[in-house]
């Protein structure tokens, strides 16, 4: 492993050592590839997915645009989804990336969908 990788995993354990995601208020998980951006809904009890989505979710994928864009769109799905569960409050976990740019735009759109953290 290289070394911005080890200090990426360092960041993101210091982080799970304080967030914690239970059944009413689950764990919302970013993973942020080059090209794509995932997010779960975590409860980290019974160490279960409880809801996911990410940009390459067929109704996102079909929309143009720049990938900011589109992280807002997951982030709007994932709030959908969550409501649809009854979920309305949250736990960020941005995974050792920084809080900017497509993990801001992910958060944003989780927001405007409805969930709080």
């Amino acid at each position: 492993m290289n070394i911005k990788a080890e200090k990426k995993q360092k960041i993101r354990y210091r982080i799970r050592k304080k967030v914690s995601g239970v059944a009413a208020k689950p764990r919302l998980s970013v993973f942020r590839s080059n090209a794509d951006i995932y997010v779960q809904l975590i409860d980290d009890n019974e160490g279960k997915t409880l809801a996911s989505a990410s940009s390459k979710d067929k109704d996102i994928a079909a929309q143009k645009g720049t990938k900011s864009e589109k992280s807002k769109l997951v982030g709007q799905a994932i709030a959908r989804k969550a409501t649809e569960l009854g979920i309305s409050k949250v736990v960020f976990d941005r995974g050792g990336n920084l809080y900017h740019g497509r993990v801001k735009n992910v958060a944003d759109g989780a927001r405007e969908g409805g969930l709080q953290f």
